[in-house]
Formats: C-alpha cells, sequence, structure tokens
C-alpha cells in the first residue's frame, strides 16, 4: 500500500515526544504521542499510544490503543485491544472490541464485532461481521454477508431494480400521439 500516511517527521517545529494526561487538546503533531484519560481531536504522529483515551481523527505510522474511542485510524499498522473504533484504514491491523468497518491488506480479529470487514487475508478468533469481503479467511469468524453473498446480493438487487424501471416504463409510457 503507497504511503498515504503523513509522516509528521519532516517538520522542524514540531515535538518529538508529546505526553497528554486528563487534558483535552484540538490537535497534536509530533513523532510520539502518548495519551492516558485524555480527548484529543486530531492526531498526526508516526507513533500513536492511547490509553483510556479518545480522539476523533489518528494518522499514524503506527497506533496502539487500550480501551480507547477512536472515530477514524489511517496507520500502516494498528493494535486496538478492548476499544470501539468508526473506521480503521491501514496495512496490519490487529484488533479486539467493535469495529464500525476496517479495510486492511492483513487483519487480525479477535472477539471482535465489526460492522464491514475488507482485506486480502483476515484471521479471526470469534468475530461477528455483518459483511465480509477477503481473499482468505483462516479461524473463526462469524458473518451475515460473505463474499460470495455480497455477489450474489448485488446481481439480485441490480436485477429487481432493472425489472421495476422496465415494468414501470411499460405502464406509465404515455402515447405521444
Amino acid at each position: 500500500m503507497p504511503d498515504q500516511n503523513p509522516s509528521p517527521s519532516g517538520a522542524d517545529d514540531q515535538p518529538e515526544v508529546v505526553n497528554i494526561s486528563r487534558a483535552d487538546v484540538e490537535a497534536v503533531t509530533a513523532e510520539m504521542v502518548r495519551m492516558h484519560q485524555s480527548n484529543v481531536q486530531t492526531i498526526t504522529s508516526d507513533d500513536v499510544e492511547m490509553n483510556v483515551s479518545a480522539a476523533a481523527v489518528v494518522n499514524s505510522k503506527a497506533l496502539t490503543a487500550r480501551q480507547s474511542l477512536i472515530g477514524g485510524v489511517n496507520a500502516e499498522s494498528a493494535q486496538v485491544t478492548g476499544g470501539f473504533v468508526g473506521g480503521l484504514r491501514g496495512t496490519n491491523i490487529d484488533a479486539e472490541g467493535v469495529i464500525g468497518g476496517v479495510v486492511a491488506d492483513t487483519v487480525n480479529l479477535q472477539n471482535a464485532r465489526v460492522g464491514l470487514t475488507v482485506g486480502k487475508e483476515v484471521r479471526g478468533g470469534q468475530v461477528e461481521s455483518l459483511v465480509l469481503l477477503a481473499g482468505r479467511v483462516e479461524g473463526e469468524v462469524h458473518t451475515v454477508v460473505d463474499t460470495r453473498g455480497a455477489i450474489i446480493a448485488g446481481l439480485v438487487g441490480g436485477l429487481v431494480t432493472g425489472l421495476i424501471v422496465l415494468v414501470g416504463r411499460f405502464l406509465f409510457r404515455r402515447d405521444e400521439d
């Protein structure tokens, strides 16, 4: 995956390490960010560690989050334990908790509930995913709609929509005479 994550290490005036404890912060940019019981709107960092914290957006090369709430993550690698995450995007994702959606080359899920899981390779134990699109799946992953089911649903939905449009045109056509 191409480098889509901002790398703050090129900035000359940013701090190397920022430690945040029991604070609310609008935005943080640093080589490393450590958070404990804090809230941050936007984090841009090479390395982020979150413990019982919250963030709206995290852009990082590496993320480690324990019992944290995150709106969206864009990271090369992420390890989330016992968290609530709206969306995860990256290369290697290890997650446990509740996740709205995850898109990665390699996805490792344990004790997770996920809305949408997309990956080249998905491994899991006690995973429930509403929709699963994967090249290869290993482990105990329960899903409502898998790759084959998504294709079938798309085909059936397209067919039904096409028939409705065709019947509608036939029934409601006007004579232009």
